[in-house]
């Protein structure tokens, strides 16, 4: 039997994300044993990497996938740059976990009855920005580490509250946790959030099979969409860019938000199409966001880390 090496990121979440794609491998094809590598990535290294670091949890699984030590890589698609090193490419997306946000608390309450003041951390901009535009008066501290260490400080009394995917908490099997997950019109996601990336070498066959056979159509057009939006804005993920694609009754519905660090300043938008014209409704929005000054808040942002 024929033997696949699947890479990805040494964190425990990273981890059950590749076992999670073995299993669906093992349940649909023979003839193959799989096993996973684990790769230590710049981002993991370096705790003092900037906003606009970009690729910095990929670069080594990519560095790895092109000289031939790994078959496939697994990501977290919202960590995936919209630019693909050169071959390379994007071969599948699984079906998609919840693409939504929560607040955890260290105390049993809402967000809704959350102190005024409260302190909250987040190491995204995106979140930090979407707060403020709603609560002005929370305090948010930066907050970085994989989410196993997040929430030690906060039970540890560093915050009131903070931020995670609701994906991320269901995968790493978290059960006790006082939480509210926070709707769309609260808090926008990050494009892919909740979904897994299959990226492989762009003339392998066999690995371009294995991708096919694991991809979600529905999730892969819905992530396919917010990722034309986020590559034609030329935003990074690191900066306040959300965008969030559902498919109803064969229409694709991509919404999105532009949003300035304090929040004050944001691009909403939302429109629909034809779920398979899921690209051309990322640029369409695009577009849009642009002529309404995407860009300018973008680089006042980039200016400010």
């Amino acid at each position: 039997m024929k033997k696949i090496i699947i890479g990805a990121r040494g964190s425990r979440l990273s981890i059950i994300q590749a076992k999670e794609i073995i299993s669906l491998l093992k349940k649909k094809t023979a003839g193959y044993t799989f096993s996973l590598k684990k790769i230590v990535t710049s981002g993991d290294k370096n705790k003092a990497w900037r906003r606009n670091d970009r690729g910095i949890f990929v670069k080594e699984i990519e560095e790895a996938l092109l000289s031939g030590k790994i078959d496939l890589a697994v990501h977290s698609a919202k960590d995936l740059p919209t630019e693909i090193p050169s071959g390379l490419r994007l071969a599948g997306i699984t079906k998609r976990e919840s693409p939504y946000d929560c607040v955890i608390f260290r105390e049993k309450t809402s967000f809704s009855r959350l102190k005024k003041g409260a302190l909250i951390g987040t190491g995204s901009p995106r979140r930090k920005s979407q707060l403020l535009r709603l609560r002005p008066d929370l305090k948010i501290k930066n907050l970085r580490g994989n989410l196993d260490t997040r929430i030690k400080k906060l039970e540890n009394g560093e915050f009131d509250a903070i931020i995670a995917a609701v994906a991320g908490i269901k995968r790493l099997g978290y059960k006790n946790l006082s939480l509210e997950c926070l709707p769309p019109e609260i808090m926008l996601p990050a494009a892919g959030q909740g979904a897994l990336g299959i990226e492989i070498r762009a003339k392998d066959k066999i690995a371009e099979n294995f991708a096919k056979i694991i991809t979600d159509l529905n999730t892969l057009r819905c992530v396919g969409s917010e990722r034309v939006f986020l590559k034609e804005i030329e935003a990074g993920c690191r900066l306040p860019v959300a965008a969030l694609a559902q498919i109803k009754n064969r229409r694709i519905f991509l919404e999105t938000n532009v949003l300035s660090p304090d929040g004050k300043r944001v691009i909403s938008l939302k429109k629909s199409a034809k779920a398979s014209d899921f690209e051309y409704l990322g640029r369409v929005l695009a577009k849009e966001a642009i002529k309404k000054g995407a860009k300018q808040i973008l680089k006042a942002n980039e200016t400010k880390m």
